[in-house]
């Protein structure tokens, strides 16, 4: 799962990923013929260019959230002509990824884009294709230095935590509900990724005058997500509103809710999958809204990839070269504008 506070706060945004950034850069094709989950576009640098060699490596695609990074990496290269895509077998034995990096190092590609299993045990490999001579864009799971990476790119677990909490105050407002119980199903706590969203769940309630409530912890997995809901709502006979940190394990959180017959709080969701998002449109049952940690970003590593090895820039912005980190947005999805954001929603 993602690990990493990168902290930026653009409450009210509409933009997702680094998608919009990325237009006009990044695209051979008009967007309107695009698959889910890419990043289009058109203008100078969208033009076929040298051809480059993308290597690709990641942990197994063991849920619907890991699969769908693989996917859109998979899928976004497709898109360019210029461009060769090489993947490695996903691998949660970290001995293995390394060894598939430096496979991929002694290929020879140009440019690597690397989602580590453990960024601290990947992090002498990335220094290895560096000293090589090999741009390597690390996604999410950051690398102990930045003397691993050429750019870093993923999400930003704080401000998941902080949109959460502001979008659950707001509705608790809204409802005129002075001293709300405010449940939380985390993640796995031993997790930076985990402290990091709870701490901004805390933060961002704790400014309106609320606090959390009942709170559980699981494993990013839908039979834990409904083990420690249905704790959780066996211990509370009441509740106002309820965060779950992570949409895959959500399926279990959502079986919990039906199987106890609850339906009295609002639900907002983690990561963005099509599951939440379908029911944010349905408008029928607890689920209100869901805060993304898209896998998006990894289409755009792909595309940021490119230009890193066509030694090309991002054509939106005045510098002259691709930028050493960004940070993906958490936008808060809702019935609102669930439509705009349906093409990067994956399946749990």
């Amino acid at each position: 799962m993602p690990a990493l506070d990168r902290r930026r706060f653009l409450w009210g945004t509409t933009a997702v990923g680094t998608a919009a950034l990325l237009a006009g850069c990044t695209s051979n094709e008009s967007a309107n013929t695009a698959p889910n989950a890419v990043a289009g576009g058109s203008g100078e640098n969208t033009q076929p260019g040298k051809q480059v060699t993308i290597g690709f490596s990641a942990p197994a695609a063991d849920h619907g959230w890991m699969a769908a990074m693989t996917k859109n990496a998979k899928a976004q290269a497709d898109r360019f002509s210029d461009v060769t895509f090489k993947a490695t077998e996903g691998t949660n034995d970290v001995n293995q990824q390394i060894g598939q990096v430096e496979t991929l190092i002694n290929d020879k590609v140009d440019v690597l884009v690397v989602l580590p299993f453990d960024g601290k045990a990947l992090t002498e490999v990335g220094r290895q294709a560096m000293d090589a001579g090999i741009p390597v864009v690390n996604v999410d799971r950051v690398f102990d230095t930045p003397l691993a990476y050429r750019l870093w790119i993923g999400g930003d677990n704080y401000r998941m935590g902080v949109n959460a909490g502001e979008y659950i105050a707001a509705q608790m407002k809204a409802k005129n509900i002075s001293n709300p119980v405010i449940g939380e199903v985390a993640g796995i706590d031993s997790l930076p990724l985990t402290q990091e969203r709870s701490k901004g769940f805390r933060d961002a309630l704790a400014r309106a005058g609320f606090s959390v409530g009942p709170r559980v912890s699981a494993s990013f997995t839908s039979e834990s997500g409904e083990q420690q809901t249905a704790n959780l709502l066996q211990s509370a006979s009441k509740l106002d509103a309820l965060w779950n940190h992570d949409d895959d394990q959500g399926i279990g959180v959502m079986a919990a809710i039906d199987s106890a017959n609850r339906k009295e709080f609002v639900m907002v969701g983690g990561a963005g999958s099509r599951n939440m998002m379908d029911l944010i449109k349905a408008d029928s049952g607890v689920v209100k809204a869901t805060v993304l940690y898209s896998p998006s970003m990894s289409s755009s590593a792909i595309a940021l990839a490119r230009l890193l090895g066509q030694a090309k820039g991002i054509g939106d912005l005045a510098e002259h070269d691709v930028p050493a980190s960004i940070t993906t947005y958490s936008a808060v999805v809702t019935k609102e504008n669930v439509d705009q954001y349906l093409d990067v929603g994956f399946d749990s």
